[in-house]
């Protein structure tokens, strides 16, 4: 079975905190097999990991939109924040991506709320109905309900910010997935997700205060 990760964070999001090194490291001892890399509002770190590992790495974003976040996956270009979920996912299919919703329902994190999502269901490609910060705030089962009704495919992510939040909450695929058949085969797809560590529930806020502390000191 092929371990798929379909949300995860870098160096390159404000919050996150893994760098090239801890994806190459997650592939080659086979924690996973394919990662896509959604940092918020911006790609750069994604394309240059992609170059190193071509059939391992998803290009997206984590896009903030005005009425919560909504992830872009197979992107080409990176695409603003500040969009109307609509013209997020109108920016995102131009570039014959798929749309993918992460932690939805969760106020928490900037879900998107469900008469939001009702609105958008005709152009939902994934759904996120597990991932591995949800704690404090699990809407998993809302999330697999609304899937269910709708219609649609899910996915269990890990939402990592940190190496120790990698390897935990994924979806196990019966092939290397493509952007053609990514959707096709979460239809089959198997849940794994464990229960949250420490640090990986602690990794953004640990993250934006050591980036705000190393900015400072570079700044004097």
């Amino acid at each position: 079975m092929i371990k798929v990760d379909l949300h995860t964070h870098s160096i390159a999001s404000p919050d996150g905190g893994l760098t090239l090194k801890h994806y190459q490291q997650a592939i080659k001892s086979k924690q996973l097999d394919v990662i896509a890399i959604t940092d918020h509002n911006r790609i750069d770190f994604a394309i240059d990991a992609k170059k190193q590992m071509p059939s391992s790495i998803i290009i997206g974003e984590e896009i903030v939109t005005t009425r919560g976040e909504i992830i872009g996956l197979y992107l080409k270009e990176a695409i603003p924040a500040g969009l109307t979920p609509e013209k997020a996912i109108q920016a995102i299919k131009r570039q014959n991506g798929i749309v993918y919703i992460p932690h939805p329902f969760e106020t928490i994190r900037k879900g998107l709320s469900p008469a939001i999502l009702d609105k958008l269901v005709d152009d939902v490609d994934i759904i996120e109905i597990r991932n591995g910060r949800a704690f404090f705030q699990n809407m998993s089962k809302q999330a697999v309900a609304w899937m269910q009704v709708n219609g649609k495919v899910g996915a269990a992510s890990s939402d990592a910010h940190g190496s120790k939040g990698l390897g935990h909450t994924y979806t196990q695929l019966s092939a290397i997935p493509a952007k053609a058949t990514l959707v096709t085969l979460l239809s089959s797809g198997i849940v794994i997700a464990g229960r949250p560590s420490v640090p990986a529930l602690i990794y953004p806020k640990m993250n934006r205060l050591l980036k705000k502390v190393k900015s400072h000191g570079v700044s004097k």
